[in-house]
């Protein structure tokens, strides 16, 4: 068995393993200081809205898992999209007198971006985000791997809320309807349909358009 605490010290590392421990532990490091960080902005923001909070934490979590199952995303993307997409709520309900989706999706940009640009994401990556926040209930115009993987964590966490008293027959029509990744879809019939139905039940997925 290798011990890769060994491994992050020896020079043959990389050669033998076909990656460096160090880089990938620095890259997770840092990877989990941008979220701690996004998520301290996300409550200032909120204030004492602790269901907003919950909410983003929750959708963060689910990103994460989604993630896991889908190769290819850029992880910044897709943590600071989970963390920001309902930052524009409050400021939606103050200006517009709604939290309707499209106010979001107009007044959330704006907000996310100097929290983004302070904690120092580049400018690739907060046009992706903010333009992942400006479709996050409406899916109008960007279709990347990143927003699919967002939008799926989202739904994963609002059917429950919304659809309490759909069936199970309404639920997989809603479930194959709205998904757009392999691994959302999976994890939303394992665990909002009675078991083990939802395994046959799961429809195909289309590929994200490419960039």
């Amino acid at each position: 068995k290798l011990n890769l605490g060994c491994a992050q010290w020896c020079e043959h590392a990389k050669e033998c393993l076909g990656y460096d421990p160090k880089e990938v532990m620095q890259a997770e490091g840092e990877e989990t200081s941008l979220v701690d960080r996004l998520v301290e902005a996300m409550k200032r923001t909120f204030g004492s809205d602790q269901r907003r909070i919950t909410h983003a934490l929750t959708v963060l979590e689910r990103a994460k898992e989604i993630m896991r199952g889908e190769n290819g995303a850029d992880p910044k993307v897709v943590l600071a999209a989970a963390v920001l997409h309902d930052i524009g709520i409050q400021e939606a309900e103050r200006k517009h007198g709604s939290n309707a989706g499209r106010w979001q999706e107009i007044e959330g940009p704006p907000i996310a971006e100097p929290i983004m640009k302070d904690l120092g994401l580049d400018e690739d990556t907060r046009d992706h985000v903010a333009n992942i926040i400006a479709n996050h209930h409406s899916a109008r115009d960007i279709d990347t791997l990143e927003f699919r993987i967002m939008w799926d964590a989202d739904w994963l966490v609002n059917i429950p809320e919304e659809y309490p008293d759909h069936s199970p027959e309404k639920l997989t029509a809603l479930i194959n309807k709205v998904f757009k990744t392999q691994t959302g879809r999976r994890l939303a019939l394992e665990r909002l349909l009675p078991q083990p139905a939802a395994a046959d039940n799961a429809a195909p997925v289309q590929q994200p358009a490419a960039l």
